[in-house]
């Protein structure tokens, strides 16, 4: 019974120490903190469209904010209601934010349609919602893109199209030209298009590792895309080497390159939070629990990352891997 007592209090030092929060119900709607996106998310939550509205015009030309906040409220309106979204449009017919959601919206509502098992355990009639509201979604896309040229944030969204129409190599290939050109090193664009030429999708190990790897290569420090190698190895292969794969030279090397890179990173970058969540669990993987409680620390309280994403529960999924890295970080030794 002491022994017990005597763990939770060294489990609560470490959460107060570390500035973790005590185990509670987490966020499951963003990554990490974003004051104005929640507020704006809540009041779409209640049919206000205003403060959406508000949100986009402070982000202006800021695109991975943009594709931001596009995800994040196209999801609300795919999965719960989209009758604020639908009076943003009506009062505001010409909006290009508006259009925008709408068609994040539209293609997050096509990948609802399919749910989350794989092919062979989906049924014909949730592909054909799918593909029929994946083909309805080039309309919507066409009608961001042109009320906003500019903005790389709708062929964002085309790339899932891509993915789930099955566009073959040389029509991503023509896409990604026209998302380069308006933002070269655009995070939700690559960490996106990954997806599109991984193995379960339409590429293979090779050509997800090749992109990955050219893209890193080719970023300006602080961007983040550092971190895009991690992400190709873990989509490859977090479920064939265990512990043994994670804590592999190479593996390390991969993983210090991202930590660099994100020292380098503005503080403020919307995606930040995501790349801390993937780093922490890798860090935990690797037996560096201290290094992971630093990451875990600046993202505590939310959830739709990698890998917890991947989880059918990924609130407890999440909870489980942080607690296990506070306890585990008590143990463990102080490098020299």
């Amino acid at each position: 019974m002491g022994f017990l007592v005597l763990s939770c209090l060294l489990l609560l030092w470490y959460w107060l120490g570390y500035g973790l929060l005590p185990l509670r119900w987490q966020n499951p709607r963003l990554a990490g903190p974003d004051a104005a996106l929640r507020r704006a998310y809540r009041a779409a939550a209640l049919g206000r469209w205003e403060p959406a509205a508000r949100l986009f015009e402070d982000a202006g030309q800021d695109w991975e904010r943009r594709s931001l906040y596009a995800q994040r409220l196209g999801y609300l309106a795919a999965r719960r209601s989209d009758r604020w979204l639908r009076a943003w449009a009506a009062a505001r017919p010409d909006d290009p934010d508006a259009a925008l959601v709408a068609a994040r919206a539209r293609v997050l509502h096509a990948w609802k349609l399919r749910g989350r098992a794989r092919a062979h355990s989906t049924s014909r009639r949730r592909f054909e919602g799918f593909h029929r509201e994946l083909l309805a979604s080039q309309d919507d896309i066409a009608r961001a893109l042109a009320l906003r040229p500019d903005d790389p944030t709708p062929l964002v969204a085309e790339i899932w199209r891509a993915l789930g129409l099955g566009y073959p190599n040389r029509e991503m290939r023509a896409l990604w030209s026209e998302i380069t050109v308006r933002a070269p090193h655009h995070f939700e664009a690559h960490s996106s298009a990954l997806q599109y030429w991984t193995a379960q999708w339409r590429g293979s190990k090779r050509h997800a590792w090749d992109f990955a790897e050219k893209a890193a290569a080719d970023a300006p420090p602080g961007s983040l895309l550092a971190v895009l190698p991690v992400m190709a190895w873990y989509e490859n292969h977090a479920d064939e080497l265990g512990d043994f794969g994670f804590r592999s030279a190479r593996v390390h090397a991969l993983v210090d390159a991202a930590l660099a890179d994100v020292a380098l990173a503005d503080p403020g970058h919307p995606r930040l939070p995501e790349v801390r969540h993937l780093l922490a669990y890798f860090l935990y993987r690797q037996g560096r629990y201290r290094a992971a409680g630093e990451q875990f620390r600046q993202v505590d309280g939310f959830t739709e990352a990698l890998p917890w994403r991947y989880s059918y529960a990924k609130s407890l999924y999440y909870r489980a891997i942080r607690t296990k890295t506070a306890r585990k970080a008590l143990t463990e030794r102080r490098p020299r």
